[in-house]
């Protein structure tokens, strides 16, 4: 059976990782996140922890060297860590300076002379449906900048959706073939607006299911004062929760997967001129565009190859950290794991590519380690995920040694190190990396991401262009079985190893050392974060994808009388009445703040301090409340988390399930 002999040295370790913590805790007070000093401070010590763990772990760690299973597994361990954690340490670099463009924005706002510049809004769609098109249309219709045109670019020729555009007066595209994909369908666009009388100076790439807020031009282009800026990119916000917000019910104190990307790593890329293109939620100054050709198609992916072609070219890329358009996240979790392993794949294609990093091109060192740095958070982070499961189960099942240490090294090398690196990223990101579920958010991909990062990297032509889905029919519960079969079985497999080693002296490495002791934590940290994952896999239901909670007066008028209400929980077809009750079936009219007219609404259920209605607005109020939802306000979602309000909803989530 298992056996703890005494831990010599811990004391010292615990006290090291304690003098870390509370240097730690007096940070938030001294450190200004927007201080590049400051950040850089930080990171150093950080690289210089990761340095320190690196040594311990290869000096002290390994198996000894010999023609051993053991030395094998505890080799092929560490190589797997070690490119890991350079691509942490290449992150640290990029984080370590950040660009925020709100006052240049600002200052040079309609910073041309004579009549505004031309905006093509051109929004880019395959299967769509009505709904998801309409608010995006009538979200571009909206934008304050005068000088504009709205062009739907249908790649699957759908005859409705033309007669539908006529319907709202904007401008309708199809081409005969579906070449080059997204990319391709853009490209299309771009010949035929060339040869308009008064061909546009801009063009603004949307996706289908975003819609812009009512300032996105006129802040962007802003940033285009700069004659060598060739495109802006904004971030992408969502107002409905990805699958691991929802499923978990953390819709509202943990945010959505994307969140640290836009909000933290793109304005620190911006810092060293490395921002990229994202596809949707950007603008092109046309003139760049047509000195590299269009759009690339050489990758599924063609936003990032876009920045490098435009940087092969001597344009720049900027990024502006604004929340100004906001869209569909996916909402399954097989939506959410292809798009990635597209973007995956789209990346390995890049950096096998004329304009990869070791390529013979224009792009400089900069823009090279940019492509080595994505490389390698593709190519390291979601096959490390697989390992760090797979590795223990070699020490309960085999008698493997993959990392032969004590536990007080342990706490002192990698303690230290892990403790630093998430006081100060969750510093500089407002709490945004949170153990388990940052976990569970790589593994439950990590084997699709896997095969494509190979597959791109060594076959990285021939592939289709994958789609992802958004909307449809999300009213039922769906478990996702073949998604969470691996996660069960690992799971199964990992918790009879560890009783077996708990159980047997015949299945559990039992010398005189403590080294059992990091096993025995790593394999009870792995079955959490397994069964987490496992459970990530049961899809809940979605309501509404979009509501407007703020509780607000309006006036309701029904057979004569005047009532003057608070609202709440508004929704493109209902709203909650608060502070008189109504029989079914009452009809009467509505005044909501910034729809025109009065919206014809009937009570579906009276409730005991009012009632729920169904609202009937004409076409104009409907697009009243497009704009209201989605083009104004601020951003949707969670931009922090407090531990608070995370630690509650995770137990109403659950504590609701069990019962």
């Amino acid at each position: 059976m298992l056996e703890f002999p005494h831990l010599g040295g811990l004391g010292s370790s615990i006290i090291h990782l304690w003098l870390i913590t509370g240097v730690a805790l007096i940070l938030p007070s001294v450190v200004d996140r927007t201080n590049n000093r400051h950040r850089a401070v930080l990171f150093v010590i950080a690289f210089l922890f990761a340095l320190r763990y690196a040594w311990w772990r290869l000096s002290e760690t390994l198996a000894p060297v010999g023609l051993t299973v053991d030395f094998v597994a505890s080799t092929s361990l560490f190589a797997l860590e070690m490119l890991a954690l350079v691509g942490s340490l290449s992150a640290f670099v990029i984080m370590s300076r950040v660009k925020l463009r709100s006052d240049e924005a600002t200052d040079h706002e309609g910073w041309w002379s004579g009549p505004e510049p031309k905006v093509a809004i051109l929004i880019a769609t395959y299967n769509e449906d009505r709904d998801v098109l309409e608010r995006t249309i009538v979200g571009s219709r909206s934008l304050r900048h005068q000088n504009k045109e709205v062009i739907v670019l249908d790649d699957s020729r759908r005859d409705w959706l033309r007669d539908f555009c006529a319907e709202l007066g904007v401008r309708y595209m199809r081409r005969p073939d579906n070449k080059g994909a997204k990319a391709g369908n853009i490209n299309h666009a771009l010949t035929r607006l060339a040869e308009d009388p008064v061909p546009p100076d801009f063009v603004a790439v949307l996706d289908a299911d975003f819609v812009p807020h009512r300032g996105f031009l006129s802040r962007t282009l802003a940033l285009f004062h700069d004659p060598a800026v060739g495109l802006v990119q904004t971030p992408q916000h969502f107002f409905n929760p990805d699958p691991i917000q929802h499923n978990f019910g953390l819709s509202r104190s943990y945010p959505d997967e994307q969140r640290f990307f836009f909000d933290h790593m793109q304005p620190s890329r911006d810092g060293w001129g490395i921002a990229f293109c994202c596809g949707t939620s950007s603008v092109c100054r046309v003139a760049a565009l047509e000195d590299i050709g269009g759009f690339p198609t050489e990758s599924v992916t063609e936003d990032f190859l876009l920045t490098l072609s435009l940087q092969n070219q001597g344009w720049r890329t900027v990024y502006l950290a604004e929340p100004l358009t906001e869209g569909l996240a996916p909402e399954g979790l097989k939506e959410y794991v292809t798009q990635r392993a597209r973007w995956c794949l789209g990346l390995m294609q890049i950096a096998r590519s004329s304009l990869g990093p070791f390529a013979q091109n224009n792009l400089r060192l900069r823009d090279r380690w940019s492509v080595v740095d994505s490389v390698f958070y593709w190519l390291t982070t979601f096959p490390f995920r697989i390992a760090s499961i797979f590795f223990p189960l070699l020490y309960w099942y085999f008698n493997i040694t993959v990392v032969d240490a004590r536990l007080p090294d342990v706490i002192s090398y990698f303690g230290c190190y892990y403790v630093w690196f998430l006081v100060v990223l969750n510093i500089l990101s407002r709490g945004m990396i949170v153990p388990i579920l940052n976990d569970v958010s790589q593994l439950i991909g990590a084997i699709p991401i896997s095969r494509a990062a190979f597959t791109g990297l060594f076959r990285p032509h021939g592939h289709p262009f994958s789609v992802t889905a958004k909307g449809g029919d999300r009213s039922r519960v769906v478990v996702q079985w073949r998604m969470m079969m691996p996660f069960l079985l690992t799971f199964a497999v990992t918790f009879a190893g560890l009783w077996l080693g708990i159980a047997s002296d015949a299945f559990a490495f039992n010398d005189a050392g403590d080294g059992k002791w990091v096993i025995l934590f790593w394999t009870l940290y792995n079955l959490v974060v397994l069964g987490a994952t496992a459970l990530a896999c049961i899809e809940l239901p979605r309501a509404e994808i979009h509501v407007a909670d703020r509780p607000e007066r309006v006036t309701f008028r029904a057979d004569g009388v005047e009532w003057y209400l608070w609202i709440t929980s508004l929704t493109m077809d209902t709203v909650r009445l608060r502070g008189a009750v109504f029989p079914a079936e009452t009809r009467g009219t509505l005044e909501l703040e910034g729809v025109p007219g009065e919206v014809a609404a009937y009570v579906i259920t009276p409730t005991v301090d009012g009632a729920r209605v169904q609202l009937l607005p004409n076409a104009a109020q409907r697009d009243a409340f497009f704009v209201r939802f989605y083009a104004e306000g601020n951003a949707p979602g969670v931009a922090n988390v407090r531990a608070s309000a995370l630690l509650g909803d995770l137990m109403e989530r659950f504590s609701v399930r069990s019962r």
